[in-house]
């Protein structure tokens, strides 16, 4: 009987041939991301020949996904075997992040956030990797291009796994910077954690105008809620805190930037993310 490269059961497996041509990809592409990523049949697997099963194929077929949409084919191979990245596994991330790989950098957020949810990301994983990039800083080494791209990668993969929610009344939660600060991703954070429960928010983002601030709570039915973030204490801007609550709204301060500042005694502040959405999320919507 002629050899022929036939579909061959879920048990038994493809061959590489048929495997390559499931794909769409050479057969030297495949036997070469076998050796490289141990992604495929192992040497430790029965019989005489060495298959791909239905597994071997969906994981491959992921890590196309990946490189077509822009990662290098060994951060895909990581990715794509899972399981999700174990839980504040931020050396994988800064490795990613360092290597400016932002396709790994956002696939990695996305995997945590999307099996321990958005605080325990921030707090366990995030956070950590900040401080660690900062301590590199202090130490002398220039990776501020990689601070801002582990930024923006975390934004970009909050926005497509938790998208703002809608609800059935208008949310009444502002979260806004103050005039003058730069630093939304707490807000960002803070946004995709809200939504996550339910809960949803307006955000104005960064170096908000205290003047556009007031002009925002005039449009909004009270009673509001008003995160204000200040990261620098150039930014705590007392008038933008009066300026919400004349107008009837609770204030909440986030950020370092309040730590010395006169601050009235309506004003709230915050100290986690957890607590922001312990508070905020209690909000009427």
């Amino acid at each position: 009987m002629p050899h022929r490269s036939m579909p061959a059961t879920d048990q038994a497996g493809y061959s590489v041939r048929t495997a390559a041509e499931r794909l769409g990809i050479p057969t030297a592409t495949l036997r070469s991301w076998n050796r490289r990523y141990g992604i495929g049949p192992q040497p430790e697997r029965p019989g005489r020949h060495r298959l791909y099963t239905e597994a071997d194929i969906g994981v491959l077929t992921r890590m196309l996904e990946l490189i077509r949409a822009g990662a290098t084919p060994a951060g895909a191979a990581a990715t794509a075997r899972g399981p999700a990245l174990a839980f504040g596994d931020r050396q994988a991330l800064l490795s990613a992040a360092f290597g400016l790989d932002t396709p790994m950098v956002c696939e990695l957020v996305d995997k945590h956030v999307r099996t321990y949810g958005v605080v325990d990301t921030w707090d366990r994983l995030c956070r950590p990797a900040f401080a660690d990039i900062v301590a590199r800083q202090l130490g002398g080494e220039g990776c501020v291009d990689v601070e801002h791209l582990l930024s923006w990668c975390i934004i970009a993969a909050l926005h497509r796994t938790i998208p703002p929610t809608r609800t059935h009344d208008p949310a009444r939660t502002i979260l806004a910077c103050t005039s003058g600060e730069s630093h939304a991703l707490p807000l960002e954070v803070t946004r995709a954690a809200l939504a996550e429960r339910g809960s949803g928010a307006r955000m104005l983002g960064p170096d908000v105008p205290t003047t556009a601030l007031h002009d925002t709570l005039t449009r909004v039915a009270a009673p509001a809620a008003v995160m204000l973030w200040s990261q620098r204490e150039a930014t705590a801007l007392t008038p933008a805190v009066l300026a919400c609550i004349d107008v009837g709204a609770q204030v909440y301060l986030g950020g370092p930037g309040w730590d010395h500042a006169i601050l009235p005694d309506a004003a709230i502040r915050i100290g986690s993310l957890a607590e922001a959405v312990e508070r905020l999320g209690r909000t009427p919507v």
